[in-house]
């Protein structure tokens, strides 16, 4: 085997920055290769549309890494909450990967997505109006302010979280995602801790007053028929937090920004408000929210795109590449929310697709339909070259810790 010579994911700014020139670079050379990541272990790295594609669905592929690399298990960081949360859907294979899909699923049936929508509008609405009260030449954090707590509030409704837990827990969040070298800090262990027992007191509360929402579907679950450890009822809710809600505010925010950066667009979208949807769906495509699929290991030796990667060998499919790829995005590195649509993979693909894909695509629609309809002159306050793509590792959430726009007149 070849030694490894590119270190992944150990970035300069510039590049957590902007980092679409490496992946062309990279996938340039090679749709599948070695690297060495950031904490010293190797893996292999695919950046080509069709090999992610592939990878993506091959069932030779792991989600389990700790059973998977029986071998080496010290590959696997445990980070933080550790173990006791660990055991959800984007960490398993099937059969128990189906289980637990099956009953989260019952949360984001068609109807009761929908059925969201005048909720999503309503805390929409009201983050807005709490932002306008600023004034219009004043320098506001759209993060702060809107792209995150707006899919928060509404993970948070659709789990029955108390309107009295929301602030501490979010909070506690944000601290346990900064970016981190070496060992957590006091900080995030306590920020852990507290995710912890809310997400414990919330099972309980549950238990002693049942609710007809997702805690309560997964609380049943576990009590009357057994099909759901506690582990996996914590692991779970753990989850369906951090996926419901972190990944759309980098949607959120990323997608602000390109659009800005792209007023060409974003007039079109004023002019025809029902381009919104497609829209998102190249924003996805372009801005990557999610660069990185989570880690999969090879149960056996695969071929991808003709390179072989042996049996218990990290994985990592970089999204952003594959939807950046030219071999099937004309054009790829052009913003063009007049696309003809092709599926691109930003959402996952296979059994792993993303759950949540429906509630992320209602939050967008109505939040940039929300914020274009507000402030038809929201600009950036600083220069697009010091924006900071800091929030999240870089690999599997990229996002702006924090968006300074001046907001206009509103409409």
């Amino acid at each position: 085997m070849s030694e490894p010579i590119t270190t992944w994911g150990a970035w300069d700014a510039a590049t957590r920055n902007d980092p679409y020139p490496l992946f062309e670079a990279m996938r340039a050379e090679c749709p599948v290769q070695q690297v060495r990541l950031a904490d010293g272990h190797d893996a292999w790295l695919v950046l080509g549309h069709e090999a992610a594609h592939q990878a993506l669905k091959d069932t030779r592929l792991s989600k389990d890494m700790v059973a998977a690399l029986d071998e080496d298990p010290d590959v696997v960081d445990p980070g933080l909450p550790g173990p006791a949360l660990a055991r959800h859907m984007m960490n398993l294979d099937p059969p128990d990967h189906t289980r637990l899909r099956r009953l989260v699923s019952r949360a984001f049936a068609p109807t009761r997505i929908a059925a969201l929508e005048p909720s999503v509008e309503r805390i929409a609405d009201e983050l807005l109006d709490e932002l306008q009260t600023a004034g219009p030449d004043s320098i506001i954090d759209l993060v702060e302010g809107f792209a995150y707590p707006l899919p928060f509030r509404v993970i948070c409704e659709l789990l029955g979280v108390p309107d009295e837990d929301r602030a501490r827990l979010r909070h506690s969040f944000r601290t346990l995602f900064q970016p981190r070298s070496g060992a957590p800090s006091p900080e995030a262990v306590a920020a852990s801790d507290m995710i912890v027992a809310s997400l414990e007191h919330l099972v309980a509360t549950h238990r002693e007053h049942p609710h007809d929402d997702l805690v309560g579907v997964l609380v049943t679950a576990s009590d009357d028929d057994d099909s759901l450890t506690e582990q996996e009822l914590l692991s779970s809710l753990f989850q369906l937090i951090v996926a419901g809600h972190d990944t759309t505010t980098s949607l959120i925010g990323n997608g602000v920004v390109d659009l800005l950066e792209h007023p060409d667009q974003l007039r079109l979208l004023r002019e025809d408000p029902d381009r919104i949807p497609g829209a998102i769906e190249e924003l996805i495509r372009f801005s990557a929210p999610v660069p990185h699929a989570t880690f999969r290991v090879t149960t056996e030796a695969i071929n991808l795109d003709g390179v072989k990667i042996p049996a218990h060998q990290q994985v990592l499919i970089c999204l952003g590449a594959a939807n950046h790829d030219p071999e099937f995005h004309d054009n790829p590195a052009a913003l063009d929310i007049s696309r003809e649509p092709r599926p691109h993979l930003g959402f996952g693909h296979g059994v792993h697709f993303c759950l949540g894909a429906p509630l992320a695509r209602l939050e967008a629609r109505i939040a940039f339909r929300a914020l274009i309809r507000r402030f038809p002159d929201l600009a950036l306050a600083v220069d697009r070259r010091d924006l900071r793509w800091t929030h999240g590792d870089g690999l599997v959430l990229r996002g702006l810790d924090e968006l300074p726009v001046r907001l206009g007149q509103p409409a």
